[in-house]
């Protein structure tokens, strides 16, 4: 008879289950089912500093610079990232839930057929063409209205994002192969939406699956009621376990107490939406302190610092780094958890070791 998994095996299947083998960027974007993307550079972007601990010779930037060539999308699921092309039959046509009044979508129209007629295009392009003027932002502020509108056409589907030029998203038409209508094709796509997130994020707690299930009416917000369906079976259907007042969840066939997940003593800097950190719930739970993203936190209130990449070794989450990069020369500072760094030489020398390869990653970023 299988063992119940303890904290401890948790602790270890939750860094050992995703921190695989480096592979090709191909096949870790499809094993992970999803990267979250951030725009800060500290040191560098989080799609970068995820893949260069799962990508062999992964340098910084090799994502953009490849994903032309690559079977991958820029798009939403639970936030903004980067998935598997063939995930997108899962969420697409997407229906939005702000409904566009018809002088937008006559500008819509406009612009998907000038995109059409070009190939391809900058935004700036659009914004010379059709002088769309600004409108208010989310943070109170303006944005440009053609890099808005183009943001609301790629989300609908009508546009992708083809590559990017120095950061900058160069948008073609999208075209979304026919999928199956009908309540019970929507309830097969939520159920593989469901089984997307546990695969990436396992093993969660009852209240991070419900958590998520919720952030994927970001990237399907028409199948918020087959997802709640959906939840529901997953509450019935996948391996669990109760430890010390929390259920916890993961996939069927997999064995959290099993030898196969292995920790070793390489330690790493993990980004701030790493899936070993990103569930601050389960981070908690797991290491027994709080960790915080707090670059949007004023500066005298933060108390991790502006970008703070948790440390991670041999299964503990000792601390964090921010790590400077001044004229092509790294500058980390640390915190620990517990007050003080490991005294242990092993320590010292794992930690060596990850900044020098945290320097040889950078030297893709320094050619871009």
């Amino acid at each position: 008879m299988q063992a119940m998994p303890t904290l401890d095996d948790l602790r270890r299947y939750a860094v050992a289950r995703t921190l695989f083998t480096p592979t090709t960027l191909l096949a870790a974007i499809r094993r992970l089912g999803f990267v979250q993307a951030d725009p800060i550079r500290a040191p560098a972007r989080a799609q970068d500093l995820t893949l260069r601990h799962r990508v062999k010779g992964y340098r910084a930037g090799d994502l953009e610079r490849r994903y032309a060539r690559l079977p991958v999308e820029e798009d939403c699921l639970v936030n903004y990232g980067f998935l598997p092309r063939e995930h997108l039959a899962l969420m697409h046509p997407r229906v939005s839930s702000r409904v566009w009044d018809a002088a937008t979508r006559r500008r819509a129209a406009e612009v998907l057929a000038f995109v059409q007629a070009r190939g391809s295009v900058h935004p700036r392009e659009v914004d010379q063409a059709f002088a769309h003027g600004r409108v208010a932002n989310y943070w109170g502020g303006t944005s440009n209205a053609s890099t808005h509108l183009l943001d609301g056409m790629h989300y609908r589907g009508m546009l992708r994002v083809q590559r990017r030029d120095s950061g900058t998203r160069i948008y073609s038409v999208a075209s979304h192969p026919a999928v199956a209508a009908g309540a019970a094709a929507d309830a097969q796509r939520a159920a593989a939406l469901v089984d997307l997130v546990v695969r990436k994020y396992a093993p969660l707690p009852a209240a991070s699956l419900v958590y998520l299930v919720r952030l994927l009416g970001y990237g399907a917000p028409h199948l918020r009621a087959p997802l709640q369906r959906a939840l529901q079976e997953a509450r019935q259907t996948l391996a669990s376990v109760c430890t010390d007042g929390t259920r916890w969840y993961w996939p069927v066939g997999e064995n959290p107490s099993s030898r196969r997940f292995r920790l070793d003593d390489q330690l790493r800097l993990l980004a701030p939406f790493d899936p070993v950190v990103w569930d601050r719930r389960r981070f908690e739970l797991l290491w027994g302190w709080t960790y915080r993203f707090e670059a949007y936190t004023p500066a005298a209130k933060r108390q991790f610092g502006y970008y703070a990449l948790p440390l991670l070794w041999r299964g503990e989450v000792l601390g964090w780094a921010n790590v400077a990069s001044r004229e092509g020369v790294l500058q980390p500072s640390f915190g620990y958890a517990s007050g003080n760094a490991p005294k242990e030489v092993a320590f010292r020398n794992a930690l060596d070791d990850e900044l020098q390869r945290l320097d040889d990653f950078m030297q893709g970023q320094r050619r871009v």
